[in-house]
């Protein structure tokens, strides 16, 4: 870490904290666009006017535009600041939440949601900096905090939604999107310094269409296996299709000079095994947000089902929120005492606890809202050691796009889980009555041992990670990082 960093940042007319708080918030308004609509899903045929099958997008084209943005716009803060960067970033997001706040029909709808997947570019630009902006002694508390932005935000925004769509219009949530982000884009323009920290170098055009295209393929036919059927032409093409894109791009960005992805960079061994954890542990945080809802919503007629209302179901997992921000502070400690390897591996073996306690406690929602704590708790722990690794483990000048890429295997990991726990699901059924299908109480338990078994993966191979310790830095506390 760059002297000169620090110094800038403490000349500012905002203290770290106000900065940082900042960050946070902006990051926290990002991940709200993840489940937004998951409360109208159901009902976004008849508003937008057509079929579920072209609705379901609305969920899925902002995941999609996260993901391919994030390892771009971390690019780019590398070559022309962070703060520029996130203040585009924020204008996007008002943006996209306009135009989806003023649609009716479907088309000018998806492209707001577009716009605000790859507004989520903001939330590793912004961890990647609070690390250039905290003083030594708060760095790790400040990216945990920043971290956990990620999965409180999901889990925070269902409940919200549900009141919002429930009791007002549901063009309400995206007017609050817009308002959010404007007050987003007003701090972080006023607020978050301008620091020197650009990198100037040749923006590879054709790595980002590489990467866009081939991402893009590949997870629409994963995201949508289950929908189209896995040996559908269209599944299969996109699955395929995505592969080779990848494995052409991957030989061309090894034989550029300035590579919107080093890949050899992400090669080295603390970053490949953090990324393949990441996508582990957001495979087993998707199955959880997939499940549990889904067991409180059902009818008590089935049996297993809790009867609980959406807005209901919301409350109940809102308190996960709640946990992974308060561990936050708890994973700090725990990376600076025992290093990030072992503080990772601890977040995901706590995750697969906590799936674990949800099989033999899922009789009634306060049952399955402590098993979500003690997931959400892992969540809290893991996902602020995941970008400290990433950051002891590359140079500066690539510290926006490694995060960036670590957000993505994050976000591949959820639309894996989201394919497999589809596929679970609808092999085993029951009948409801009318000749409706239903996931049986046995598909569902299924989910979480898959989710325990993904997260108990994820702690394992977080210990593959290479112990290092490195010298501390003046005033700063002693850090081992795994």
């Amino acid at each position: 870490m760059s002297s000169n960093y620090t110094d800038e940042a403490a000349s500012s007319r905002f203290s770290s904290a106000a900065v940082i708080a900042v960050l946070c918030f902006g990051s926290l308004c990002g991940a709200l666009m993840q489940s937004l609509v998951i409360p109208i899903q159901a009902e976004l045929p008849d508003l937008l006017g057509t079929d579920p099958g072209s609705a379901s997008w609305a969920v899925t084209a902002t995941l999609l535009a996260a993901a391919v943005t994030m390892p771009v716009t971390g690019r780019l803060a590398d070559m022309y600041g962070k703060k520029r960067i996130m203040v585009v970033s924020a204008a996007i997001l008002i943006l996209g939440s306009l135009l989806a706040a003023m649609s009716s029909t479907l088309a000018p709808f998806l492209v707001g949601r577009v716009l605000q997947g790859m507004a989520m570019g903001y939330i590793p630009v912004a961890i990647s900096m609070v690390r250039e902006i905290a003083p030594p002694e708060r760095r790790a508390s400040a990216v945990a905090a920043v971290s956990a932005t990620l999965g409180v935000g999901g889990a925070l925004g269902l409940p919200l939604s549900a009141w919002i769509a429930q009791d007002y219009s549901w063009h309400g949530l995206f007017w609050l999107s817009t308002c959010l982000a404007i007050v987003v884009f007003v701090a972080t323009l006023v607020v978050v310094p301008h620091i020197h920290d650009a990198h100037p170098a040749h923006l590879d055009v054709l790595g980002i269409v590489g990467m866009a295209v081939g991402l893009a393929a590949a997870l629409i036919g994963i995201s949508k296996g289950s929908e189209w059927g896995w040996t559908d032409a269209r599944t299969l093409s996109g699955i395929i299709g995505g592969v080779i894109v990848l494995v052409v791009w991957a030989w061309y960005e090894l034989r550029h000079d300035d590579p919107l992805v080093d890949l050899r960079t992400t090669a080295q061994r603390p970053v490949l095994f953090t990324n393949l954890s990441a996508l582990l542990i957001g495979f087993a945080m998707m199955a959880q947000m997939i499940v549990v809802p889904q067991i409180l919503e059902m009818p008590e007629a089935t049996g297993y089902g809790l009867g609980q209302s959406i807005l209901q179901a919301g409350l109940w997992v809102a308190p996960g929120g709640i946990m992974m921000m308060l561990f936050a502070p708890v994973s700090s400690t725990l990376i600076n005492s025992i290093g990030a390897r072992t503080t990772l591996s601890i977040g995901a073996v706590v995750i697969s606890g906590g799936y674990l306690v949800a099989l033999v406690l899922m009789n009634a929602p306060w049952q399955l809202m402590v098993s979500s704590m003690i997931a959400s708790a892992g969540v809290g722990i893991g996902y602020a050691a995941m970008p400290t690794l990433i950051l002891d483990n590359v140079p500066e000048s690539e510290a926006g796009s490694s995060v960036g890429v670590n957000g993505l295997m994050r976000s591949v990991g959820t639309t894996i889980a989201g394919a497999v726990m589809a596929a679970i699901m609808t092999s085993q059924t029951v009948e409801l009555g009318g000749g409706v299908e239903i996931p049986s109480k046995e598909a569902f338990q299924v989910c979480l041992l898959v989710g325990a078994l993904a997260a108990f993966a994820g702690a394992l191979m977080a210990l593959l990670i290479p112990a290092q310790r490195r010298a501390p830095v003046a005033g700063e506390l002693q850090e081992v990082s795994g």
